[in-house]
């Protein structure tokens, strides 16, 4: 099908969609009947709700429409089939195996990966039991209690936001084994400060580098290792390695135990493999673990689902292409009200800006029509009283993503003036929505709130296990359709490259840039 690729402008739909009328009075168009209406179920407790978004019937017809011209359903069952959607890598795309059989059984070398999926999590698995169990211990002989991951990017943030997203419910069921930490800057303030806050002696290390080269990784290593020796333990006794197998950090002697992910799993979706597994496994037990890749592989299947008011993730994908492309509109704000989701806007920053800022085709072709949004956010209310008043009354029109629970983990705290913390907390999101909705008017300019700002509601009954791998798959698959619509390779990021080059050519004595030169003087960066 590779040759059928098209760009998003080229197609018919498109150009129709571009042509229709935009919903312009959200006064008039937002009704408590559409509110209960304009919702698709995401399967376990979730729902996505566009009631507030600035689409109508005529709108939505053309975005089916779109999807079934660009076959970006079909496009998914390629990927699931372990075709090469990752073109300028020549790599398959199969984190959605980590958490389940959604296509056919995909080989490589011979070896079944889903089954090689299975395998390494059952190893973590049987792993954390036996440190749980006291079996496996430090080298001074104490039960591990804490867990430190070192890794950057993908092997940082979404592992760290599920992490957040787990504890508090984690320890209202009584299955929290072990706290964790997270180390990811070169800044050796970071690593220093983590440190100073660790019992080394019942500390557990997690190095998470696919390719084992990761410069900031390595030197963060290198750091914890000089902290244990100095205190008399084993490095080799407190660090694990989850790596790929080829890796220089594969099968070694300095490494308690190996773990494995290979080239067809991209570090932003890496999170249900053991670039996550293994900390959210040892934290708090395989079968937590397990519900999360449940809800996850639940949404993975929704995805199949052609009609886009049955496919929850390519009706967001299809409103966001709307909104950047038709509407254009340059940001999107993701604002979950939950604390527990208080790191999941940083992990879909690199999520979507990762995969979608290209300016080229799966060709290397120019584009003439704007990619991926920038994504920012906050839990709330944290975010009301930092950058809302700009999302209100800044002369920039932002889409905003609201995710939202019925109920907290445990109780939903004490009844203050007639109501709870939880029903104050649900009180401003759906405020918050109305206002972005439909605005006011004042005789005072400055007090005027424009409204028309267009908003999704994501909600349930509280944030499980399960709930957690969903909205992760949720907003993997909506990236995923998007880059299929804007016809560009969401799954590599050359981006992020020329720095990487610049700075060791730098720090290797390899460079006449003057400039750069010019620059490293200033901060006093040694060169040899």
């Amino acid at each position: 099908m590779e040759n059928s690729y098209k760009n998003l402008d080229e197609t018919d739909a498109f150009k129709q969609l571009c042509t229709l009328p935009p919903v312009m009075d959200m006064n008039t168009h937002l009704t408590a009947e559409l509110v209960q209406t304009a919702q698709v179920p995401m399967g376990e407790d979730l729902t996505y709700n566009y009631a507030a978004k600035a689409v109508d019937e005529a709108i939505l017809a053309t975005l089916q429409r779109l999807a079934d011209e660009m076959a970006v359903v079909d496009q998914y069952r390629e990927l699931l089939g372990g075709a090469v959607m990752n073109g300028s890598e020549q790599r398959k795309v199969l984190h959605h195996l980590t958490r389940g059989q959604v296509g056919p059984i995909v080989e490589w070398q011979g070896r079944d990966l889903g089954s090689f999926y299975v395998t390494q999590q059952q190893r973590v698995a049987d792993f954390a039991r036996r440190v749980h169990a006291g079996e496996i211990r430090g080298s001074g002989g104490d039960r591990f209690t804490h867990l430190c991951q070192i890794g950057i990017g993908g092997s940082d943030l979404g592992p760290r936001a599920l992490y957040l997203a787990l504890q508090h419910g984690a320890r209202c069921r009584g299955s929290q084994f072990m706290t964790a930490s997270f180390i990811s800057n070169v800044d050796p303030d970071d690593a220093a400060q983590n440190l100073a806050n660790m019992d080394l002696a019942t500390t557990m290390f997690i190095l998470v580098s696919k390719s084992g080269t990761t410069q900031e990784t390595l030197t963060n290593e290198t750091i914890v290792r000089h902290a244990l020796q100095q205190q008399g333990l084993d490095p080799a006794a407190h660090l694990l390695a989850v790596t790929a197998e080829n890796s220089p950090l594969a099968n070694g002697e300095d490494y308690l135990e190996s773990f494995y992910i290979d080239d067809f799993v991209g570090g932003r979706f890496s999170s249900t493999s053991a670039v996550g597994g293994t900390l959210l496994t040892l934290a708090f037990g395989a079968e937590l673990f397990a519900e999360l890749l449940a809800g996850a592989h639940q949404q993975d299947q929704l995805a199949l689902n052609s009609d886009i008011l049955a496919n929850p993730a390519l009706l967001d994908a299809l409103i966001g292409v709307y909104e950047r492309n038709c509407l254009g509109y340059p940001c999107t704000a993701v604002l979950p009200y939950s604390q527990a989701l208080s790191r999941f806007p940083a992990h879909l920053q690199q999520l979507d800006m990762e995969s979608n800022g290209k300016s080229v085709n799966r060709y290397g072709q120019p584009l003439n029509y704007a990619t991926g949004a920038v994504i920012f956010g906050e839990a709330g209310t944290n975010g009301q009283h930092s950058f809302y008043q700009l999302l209100h009354q800044g002369s920039d029109i932002i889409p905003l993503q609201f995710i939202g629970f019925r109920h907290a983990h445990g109780d939903d705290g004490l009844n203050v003036d007639g109501c709870s913390s939880q029903d104050k907390l649900n009180a401003n999101l759906v405020a918050q929505i109305v206002a972005f909705a439909k605005g006011r008017d004042s005789e005072e300019p400055n007090r005027v709130f424009a409204g028309q700002r267009p908003s999704s509601l994501i909600y349930a009954e509280r944030l499980t296990p399960r709930i957690v791998g969903a909205l992760l798959a949720h907003f993997e698959n909506k990236v995923m359709f998007q880059g299929f619509l804007w016809n560009v390779n969401s799954f590599d990021q050359e981006g992020v490259q020329l720095g990487k080059v610049l700075t060791q050519q730098l720090l290797t004595g390899c460079t006449r840039d003057a400039v750069l030169q010019g620059y490293a003087a200033y901060l006093g960066v040694l060169q040899p």
